[in-house]
């Protein structure tokens, strides 16, 4: 009977994400970068009430200061999921900037970009990741470049681990758990080729949706330049895939 539920939520969540575009595109100019945090933080709450997401933590997340979180990508409400948390400026695929509503929403709240195939796209988010660690932003990093099942992680893309190091900023890994109806369901994985209005389909008919984020502990920045890069990013990667594997059920080929 979920499909009752369907029109519902996306009327709420279409007027939602109308009135957040029109706040990032008229408010945040206005006011200052706490204000916009504020509003990123409680916008996303609401959001994700919406689609009947409910989200809980654990560990100690590092809630000031300049930090890279590092989680695993799942779906498409990751973003939301940490922004509940604490407002963090994500670096994405290019294309999200195509999605309707959606993709202008994360563009106008700060996302940064990253034009795959071009040269030089690194070293440019690169630079406009340390300019946001040195406001004492949190910048959220999916090292695995692309969504998976939530069951298991692919390997890990090491490269923007570096402007973090760079600029001596703290790391912290982050795994992302989704259940359905308290267990444990690749069911709203954004994956293969399913497309964003299918995925909104599955995730607004469904109930007993939960998403837990588990910190692991901070990487601090002089412990990760001791480390360095390949290490930092294999101890996230380990850290992270433990954790989302812990009580997966099998997956089969």
């Amino acid at each position: 009977m979920g499909w009752l539920l369907f029109p519902f939520r996306l009327a709420a969540v279409v007027v939602w994400v109308l009135g957040g575009l029109l706040t990032v595109t008229a408010v945040f100019p206005l006011v200052r970068l706490s204000w916009r945090q504020w509003l990123i933080r409680h916008w996303s709450r609401v959001l994700l009430a919406f689609c009947g997401v409910r989200v809980s933590h654990r560990g100690q997340p590092k809630m000031e200061g300049p930090v890279l979180w590092v989680a695993n990508h799942v779906s498409w409400v990751d973003i939301f999921v940490l922004d509940s948390l604490r407002a963090v400026c994500f670096i994405g695929k290019s294309d999200i900037r195509k999605w309707p509503l959606l993709g202008w929403l994360v563009a106008g709240a700060g996302t940064l970009f990253l034009e795959r195939g071009k040269r030089h796209a690194v070293r440019s988010v690169g630079h406009q990741m340390a300019a946001r660690f040195a406001r004492g932003e949190a910048v959220g990093l999916f090292p695995e470049g692309t969504t998976s099942n939530g069951l298991d992680l692919l390997p890990f893309h090491r490269g923007l681990f570096e402007p973090a190091l760079r600029a001596a900023a703290d790391i912290q890994p982050v795994a992302l758990v989704f259940r359905h109806r308290g267990r444990r369901s690749d069911r709203h994985a954004f994956v293969g080729e399913q497309n964003l209005l299918q995925n909104l389909w599955v995730l607004l008919t469904s109930t007993g949706t939960s998403v837990e984020m588990v910190f692991c502990p901070v990487m601090d920045a002089q412990k990760c330049a001791q480390l360095g890069r390949v290490a930092v990013a294999e101890r996230a990667e380990r850290q992270i895939r433990e954790i989302v594997r812990a009580d997966a059920p099998p997956v089969h080929d």
